[in-house]
């Protein structure tokens, strides 16, 4: 018999990008082993790790892709945002030029991955708010009127890490769910039909599914 781990009805790949250091890699390993690194090293290329969680009657496993901020790396990466069906752009709260730039991380993303990605706007450090650069009142505005959904988080202290991971895989399984109304004839889904190449999410009947990397 399979672990809890291995026992699930969903895939979801939801990739984490944003500039180096704004705390993306802390995020995902609070998130997915409820660790903090205060010497987290420079992403280089691409990490990920899963964790399974129950949304409504369906358990879903998130395939988190941690993205290296660093110019450098970006040839290497682009890559993998195919395939995912969520995105985390995460900003550094007391670094305004994190937050100046995710217009092109938005631009970049939207180039590589399905137009129809959920994608949820990070506000992350609400830790050191003494030294906020980025107005929380801002950001929101920019996500609303963007089509973003918005949390602020802080890696360091476990706010709303758990939320803002939660949010977004709801929000892509109710799409997947209203997605296969509409398809109910098909033996899969995902966030895009067109595409057979982005991630299909078995129906729900307790088969694993894989993800196009």
């Amino acid at each position: 018999m399979g672990s809890p781990e291995e026992d699930y009805n969903f895939v979801f790949k939801v990739v984490l990008i944003g500039e180096s250091g704004v705390g993306k890699t802390n995020l995902l390993s609070r998130f997915t082993r409820n660790e903090f690194n205060h010497d987290s090293r420079t992403t280089i290329g691409v990490e990920f790790s899963t964790r399974t969680i129950l949304v409504g009657d369906a358990v879903v496993k998130a395939q988190i892709w941690d993205t290296a901020g660093l110019e450098r790396y970006r040839a290497i990466t682009s890559a993998y945002y195919r395939g995912a069906v969520g995105a985390l752009v995460v900003f550094d709260i007391t670094k305004h030029q994190t937050y100046d730039v995710v217009d092109r991380w938005l631009k970049e993303l939207y180039d590589h991955a399905e137009a129809s990605i959920v994608v949820m706007l990070v506000g992350n450090k609400t830790d050191l708010a003494q030294a906020r650069e980025v107005p929380m009142e801002e950001a929101k505005m920019f996500a609303d009127n963007n089509g973003l959904l918005f949390v602020e988080t802080s890696a360091l202290d476990s706010t709303n890490v758990e939320e803002a991971f939660e949010t977004i895989l709801k929000e892509i399984f109710y799409k997947v769910q209203k997605q296969k109304q509409r398809s109910n004839q098909s033996n899969t889904v995902s966030l895009a039909s067109e595409n057979p190449a982005s991630t299909a999410p078995a129906q729900a009947e307790r088969r694993p599914c894989c993800v196009a990397l």
